[in-house]
């Protein structure tokens, strides 16, 4: 990791708009394939070989130091009977060695194709031989992270698979499943991305999602941070500190400002990890966002976190973690000083802290999240908490406009206590409805929210108290002013329980649209479909239904994790236009790409990709996420994709367009397109 780190990041910085659009386009800009040769006694070559994309390489197997790039590494599992002679050979159809471009040293690197070969020696030919190896590929201008790619090889057969998991060959989830490379089910021949029947140039299929935004909430939550007792009196105690031991006020404020570029630094170093986890497998989000015993997992941590706010215990890091970036920050001085320093603020300061950023963190990584996403909102988190250090230093004199320390900071946890509970409920109903269990319906989420809305009033008001709490003794006008804030959102949040007739289930609040389940998820207004909608949930059905009636299908992709398909289902779809022409002139196709229901054995299968590796589809969620990114070619959701009955693209998909009259030029530009193939079939 720390090899990885400071290069990477800073390329992942510059260039985020390039390497996504490659990802959509190509995921990967090399391809792999294997073989085997028999050398007598016992004695196998494993050969593993890489066409590169023209302008893309493939480094070494050569370390060169944290400062360079990932080697290449060919890893075959400990089996018995199986023994590696030594490291793989390599070689290449380019090979370069000199200078390289991104990380300014001397490399050895591959374009266009290399070849890496691994002899090793076995017992029984029949036994397969698993592992895994890695690599990074890099352009002039970027480098993608490094990928890991699991095989599992039949030295005798020469058969082989490649894929995102480890193969095991005693796993009982993958004993008969077929390797299939042309499965009709999730190949659509007519969907041509490139040739739609009516085109639009402005299509969108990436999310609108805006990453300002997203830095404007990890801004917000910082703030916050800044407001708790863990962080607040720690602002005038470090600037002053800066600046009387500096000897001169533009040393004092070099100091400081640096102390705080190092904190932003330190919250954008957390998200690095889950760059590396998406170039792993483009679903990775979605599969975090949805699984249900994380989800639980995070659920118990809120609660805790909720606990530890309240005031019954402190949540803290090890002691000796602080007391030894303490003691760093001392020793040496100067800029690694000035790190330490910052690094013992974000261990010193994570009881309060460190709820905040959770919530951001689980909150950043849903179904229509990823890593740039988290990125964005741990940048805005850390630029916040940043920013006074250098304003204090800039402004000194405003320090003495600082408040005191005293109660008001206990309150402001208390507070973020109730709010940590409701949150923590996002968690569990997401699990609940990944499983279906029927616990946490939107009438019971809605109404824990309400009763957290309403202890936070009480509490404001002081008729609530917890351990650390002092007796209120009057209403100051900030108090006055939350207390006016949480109680009208308490009564917002309440409107929540009446019935709309148009959806025929409970009427949806927009503020916690995509965070509280659909409104169609209950147990009194229970429906199978958003804004009373009839839908079908698999493709097959919905295309008979399309070649019964000569209808166009809208395919929805979407997920239970997905905020912003909550978003379209409750506040575009019900629009009158909108809800008539998806009712009327549609078959709606709703494909839950994060479902976890197992498919029937029989139609469970090892799929290869359009890159080559292999990848098992064993759920509902593996099937229909796989159509959608071997289709169309891209991995967020929402995706609408419009086809005719017999399934040729109408026109461009888009992902999600909250903007009602865009959405509605997206369905009639299908109903024009439907017009043209009606032409053509005419003549």
């Amino acid at each position: 990791m720390i090899k990885f780190l400071l290069p990477v990041l800073l390329l992942l910085v510059v260039s985020p708009s390039s390497a996504q659009d490659h990802d959509a386009a190509n995921p990967d800009p090399v391809k792999w394939s294997m073989s085997s040769k028999d050398l007598g006694n016992g004695r196998w070559e494993v050969v593993f070989n890489a066409v590169i994309e023209h302008g893309w390489s493939v480094y070494s197997q050569t370390n060169y130091g944290d400062m360079g790039p990932w080697p290449t590494a060919i890893v075959v599992d400990s089996l018995n009977g199986v023994t590696v002679d030594g490291p793989a050979a390599e070689s290449g159809v380019k090979v370069i060695d000199g200078m390289d471009a991104v990380f300014g040293i001397e490399v050895k690197k591959f374009k266009d194709g290399a070849t890496f070969i691994q002899r090793i020696a076995v017992q029984d030919t029949d036994q397969p031989v698993t592992g895994h190896f890695e690599y990074m590929s890099c352009n002039d201008e970027m480098c993608l992270p490094p990928a890991t790619v699991y095989f599992i090889m039949g030295l005798a057969s020469g058969t082989y698979e490649l894929g995102d998991v480890s193969f095991d060959p005693n796993d009982p989830k993958f004993a008969g499943l077929a390797t299939r490379s042309d499965a009709a089910d999730l190949k659509l021949p007519n969907v041509d991305l490139a040739n739609p029947v009516v085109r639009d140039a402005a299509a969108r299929i990436e999310e609108k999602n805006s990453l300002l935004w997203i830095f404007m909430l990890g801004f917000i939550g910082g703030l916050v941070a800044l407001l708790t007792p863990c962080v607040f009196p720690m602002i005038p105690l470090t600037v002053s500190f800066f600046t009387k031991s500096s000897g001169d006020r533009a040393a004092g404020l070099k100091n400081a400002l640096t102390y705080g570029g190092f904190i932003f630094l330190i919250y954008l170093l957390f998200s690095v990890p889950f760059h590396l986890l998406g170039s792993v497998n483009p679903e990775i989000f979605n599969e975090i966002s949805t699984n249900p015993w994380l989800n639980i997992g995070f659920f118990v941590i809120f609660i805790v976190f909720a606990i530890s706010f309240f005031g019954y215990f402190e949540i803290t890091l090890p002691s000796s973690w602080v007391n030894k970036m303490d003691s760093n920050a001392s020793r040496f001085g100067g800029l690694i000083g000035t790190f330490f320093m910052a690094l013992t603020l974000a261990l010193v300061s994570f009881s309060c802290t460190g709820p905040i950023l959770g919530s951001l963190l689980a909150g950043a990584l849903t179904a229509d999240g990823g890593a740039w996403q988290l990125t964005v909102g741990m940048g805005g988190f850390g630029f916040a908490l940043a920013l006074p250090f250098g304003l204090f230093a800039l402004f000194p004199g405003w320090l003495n406009s600082l408040p005191r320390s005293g109660s008001w900071l206990n309150s402001v946890k208390v507070v973020l206590g109730f709010v940590e509970v409701a949150l923590a409920f996002k968690f569990l109903s997401m699990a609940d409805l990944v499983m279906k269990w029927g616990l946490i319906p939107y009438e019971l989420f809605l109404a824990i929210w309400v009763i957290c809305g309403i202890g936070i009033v009480l509490y404001l008001f002081g008729k609530i108290r917890f351990p650390h709490d002092s007796p209120v003794k009057g209403y100051s006008p900030m108090r006055i002013f939350f207390i006016s804030a949480f109680g009208l959102f308490t009564v917002y949040m309440a409107m929540g329980f009446r019935y709309d007739d148009k959806a025929h289930t409970w009427a949806p609040v927009g503020l916690l649209s995509g965070i509280s389940p659909s409104p169609g998820y209950s147990w009194i207004f229970a429906t199978e479909c958003p804004a009373g909608l009839t839908c079908y949930h698999d493709l097959e059905s919905g295309m008979t239904e399309a070649k019964k009636t000569g209808k166009p299908l809208l395919i929805d992709f979407t997920g239970y994790g997905c905020a912003n398909c909550r978003k379209m289902e409750d506040y575009v779809w019900p629009v009158a236009e909108i809800n008539r022409t998806i009712s009327e002139r549609y078959v709606l196709v709703s494909l839950y790409v994060d479902a976890k229901a197992e498919l029937p054995k029989d139609e469970q299968f090892i799929f290869e990709t359009s890159n080559g590796t292999k990848k098992p589809i064993l759920t509902v969620g593996n099937k229909w996420a796989t159509l959608q990114t071997e289709n169309f070619k891209s991995a967020t959701q929402p995706l609408y994709a419009l086809l005719s009955p017999d399934g040729k693209l109408l026109t461009d998909p888009v992902g999600y367009t909250p903007a009602v009259d865009e959405y509605k030029a997206f369905l009639d530009r299908g109903l024009q397109g439907m017009q043209v193939l009606g032409q053509q079939a005419g003549r």
